[in-house]
């Protein structure tokens, strides 16, 4: 009891407001930003202080991700420093959840520290451990690491799946930060309406949530940036002025020298060169206090625009010089080192160094071009694919015209060889009634072999224009869930013409060699996911000739298993190799598809539409067959199907 009260009295003395509460002798921990926003500036120092009085490990892993997390606004190096010593702790615990969860915080430490490329890998690790309610901000920081490297498209694309994940669960902050990120990469895209829209959207959801945090500081000074591209002054301001303040209270070092930043633009804009270059100096104040390389060198970037406009152009040039050795050769963001040089070439430019001002602008325009080229190669991707599919409709087009000529040379050789028939059956009577025979027999048999080739020929002519059409109208389509619906129809497609073509390629018009299709369809299917270079394909297998009735259903099966693991088997770009084996015993075929990839829990919820596996469940009924799932290595999927239902 004693040791419970001097601890009380501790916490006490600390005034901690709402974040660690003592009942029954436990401590109780109001998480940060979550359960409650009631705290100041020192609220970071008194939980550091709580954090070596709290040992049960739940409750001491949450504040230290908290706390390490939050001092990310602070001081980068020490916010590292407090995750580091967490991850040791929870790897020593064997907790996995935990691990995950502080793996996140390091890599949103990560990022803002430059270290993009490790900095993916680590919240890449982390998605495999955490539950998907709660990925919302490695989603979110996977985003910012393909925002630095001027992938905007890709970015917005984690904003998106942030936002579903939000209205899947209802989480108003996932939902908020989407919409926030959508904002920013609106304003960096030049769409300032739109940003505007998704900026207000952003703030009615950290709003009707209730707390002040970083995110929501960041959203305001966002909001800002789109609506002084739009010349609405006084509404940025406004916006401004909220996030400084916010950003004052709790002692966001990051987000005030952002919104400083913001600031110094507006005043530049509206020619009051007095405050801009206050508040270009109030950013980087914050950001050497941050010590963060990024938000230094995009101070100076200001500071350096600020001095262009007021036409100093050799103190520009040294606030741009300066910023340009703090990004170093590592910088990783493409848009804000190219708005350097493009400073840099006006400094130059306003002192006569034209050389040195071409060369700039030169660089600025390089790197331009690497952040905004996807709309250019979408269009490019577009018009391939209208060209593709016209040229495939000229070679049909021709292809008729030479059945045609054909058709009537065999009209024609027909025609000669009745006439023949005729003439000889006057010579030879006997002996040409019994030829009669054969060679009508003869003919016939012909006949029928073109005939069936010719139609297995149209099929796949008609089945490899079905792709084209698919093909094209997906790069048509922006939404990326409809686009793999898309694609993974086409090879359904193609799957199904690589029988026709083999049909009327082959010897035996009534039977399919499996061995040699299966490895055609293997490498179609993994050059259409672009996955060669890391996914290997094994047939081991025997000679082997199905009818169509069982080589069309048996290959849509192979088609959606080989789908299934190159879109969940191998993720982060991972190698792997996939195997498939079909054997025959006297009433069965037992047919072998799996992967060494990660496999999966069967109680997993099911992931894309489900069709695919519907579409498998209804063909293995359609051959009478049963199938067998094994996920101990990988995933190794085994059927059985009767050999005298199937056909």
């Amino acid at each position: 009891m004693k040791r419970f009260l001097l601890l009380l009295l501790f916490l006490t003395h600390l005034d901690l407001r709402a974040q660690i509460i003592i009942s029954n002798e436990k401590f109780n921990y109001l998480k940060i930003f979550v359960d409650t926003d009631d705290f100041d500036a020192d609220y970071l120092d008194n939980l550091e202080k709580s954090l070596q009085h709290v040992q049960q490990d739940s409750l001491r892993f949450m504040i230290m991700n908290d706390l390490g997390y939050h001092y990310h606004t602070r001081n980068l190096h020490k916010s590292l420093e407090i995750i580091n010593q967490g991850l040791a702790e929870v790897r020593e615990a064997d907790n996995d959840i935990w691990e995950g969860k502080m793996q996140v915080s390091q890599g949103a430490i990560l990022l803002r520290m430059e270290d993009l490329d490790y900095a993916e890998v680590v919240l890449r690790s982390a998605w495999e451990k955490i539950p998907e309610k709660e990925t919302w901000l490695l989603l979110t920081n996977l985003g910012y690491v393909n925002e630095r490297r001027g992938d905007l498209s890709k970015a917005f694309e984690f904003a998106t799946k942030t936002l579903e994940l939000g209205q899947k669960y209802q989480d108003l902050k996932a939902m908020a930060m989407a919409y926030s990120d959508m904002s920013n990469l609106s304003w960096k895209q030049g769409k300032f309406e739109r940003g505007v829209e998704y900026g207000l959207m952003s703030i009615a959801l950290f709003e009707e949530r209730g707390l002040n945090d970083l995110d929501f500081d960041f959203t305001l000074h966002v909001l800002g940036n789109n609506l002084v591209e739009l010349d609405r002054y006084e509404e940025a301001l406004s916006y401004f002025q909220r996030s400084a303040m916010i950003g004052e209270k709790y002692g966001f070092y990051n987000n005030l020298s952002d919104t400083y930043i913001a600031l110094t633009e507006l005043y530049i804009q509206v020619g009051d060169f007095e405050n801009a270059e206050k508040s270009g100096k109030e950013a980087l104040k914050y950001a050497e206090l941050l010590q963060n390389d990024f938000m230094v060198a995009r101070s100076l970037l200001c500071l350096g625009k600020l001095k262009n406009k007021e036409m100093d152009f050799e103190s520009a040039e040294t606030y741009l010089q300066r910023s340009l050795r703090t990004a170093g050769e590592d910088f990783g963001d493409n848009y804000y080192l190219g708005l350097i040089y493009e400073e840099m070439s006006k400094a130059y430019e306003g002192r006569n160094q034209i050389n040195k001002s071409l060369q700039a602008y030169k660089k600025y325009h390089e790197l331009t071009q690497r952040v905004f080229n996807s709309e250019a190669d979408a269009r490019i991707a577009q018009l391939q694919t209208e060209m593709e599919v016209n040229q495939k409709e000229n070679t049909i087009s021709l292809q008729m015209e030479k059945l045609k000529q054909q058709a009537t040379i065999q009209v024609f050789t027909l025609i000669m060889t009745g006439l023949m028939i005729f003439f000889l059956f006057f010579l030879y009577r006997v002996f040409i009634k019994r030829k009669k025979y054969s060679l009508l027999l003869e003919k016939q048999n012909k006949e029928k072999e073109f005939l069936i080739k010719e139609i297995h020929h149209r099929v796949k002519n008609n089945l490899e224009t079905i792709s084209s059409l698919l093909s094209l109208h997906t790069a048509q389509i922006d939404n990326q869930e409809i686009q793999d619906i898309m694609i993974e129809s086409q090879n359904r497609v193609h799957s199904m013409g690589m029988i026709h073509q083999n049909l009327y390629q082959g010897e035996n018009m009534t039977a399919i060699e499996m061995k040699q299709y299966f490895l055609n369809l293997g490498g179609y299917i993994i050059d259409s996911f672009d996955a060669a270079d890391r996914v290997s394909f094994d047939c081991p297998m025997d000679f082997m000739e199905l009818d169509v009735d069982r080589a069309i259903p048996i290959g849509l099966i192979v088609n959606e298993l080989i789908t299934n693991s190159l879109k969940y088997a191998f993720p982060g770009n991972r190698k792997g190799k996939i195997t498939i084996a079909l054997s025959e015993t006297d009433s069965h075929l037992l047919l072998k598809v799996c992967d060494n990839g990660i496999g999966f829990e069967k109680s997993t919820v099911t992931k894309g539409t489900g069709f695919g596996t519907q579409l498998v469940g209804l063909l293995t009924k359609q051959l009478d067959g049963k199938m067998t799932l094994i996920t101990s290595r990988g995933t190794e999927v085994f059927f059985e199907f009767q050999i005298s239902k199937a056909a």
